[in-house]
């Protein structure tokens, strides 16, 4: 996931769309782009499918929402 291009430093960049709490976004908070979490984490690209299509690329997701979840129904790759 990339930093939101339109953020700033208000209450509404600086919370996650999807769960409400602090996303932690590093351009939220004046700092470049290269510190934030997301710019080293594996995002789920079903989280970011939940968000609104007008929030996409505008808002970010917190570390928690973003997290890749394991598909519950996959079976494990064994090397068959």
């Amino acid at each position: 996931m990339m930093p939101a291009t339109g953020t700033g430093s208000g209450t509404w960049a600086q919370q996650c769309p999807l769960c409400g709490q602090r996303n932690g976004c590093a351009v939220a908070q004046g700092l470049p782009a290269a510190q934030c979490w997301c710019m080293t984490a594996d995002i789920d690209p079903q989280a970011l499918q939940r968000l609104a299509p007008a929030e996409r690329g505008q808002r970010c997701i917190c570390p928690a929402c973003g997290s890749a979840q394991p598909d519950p129904g996959a079976s494990p790759n064994r090397g068959d």
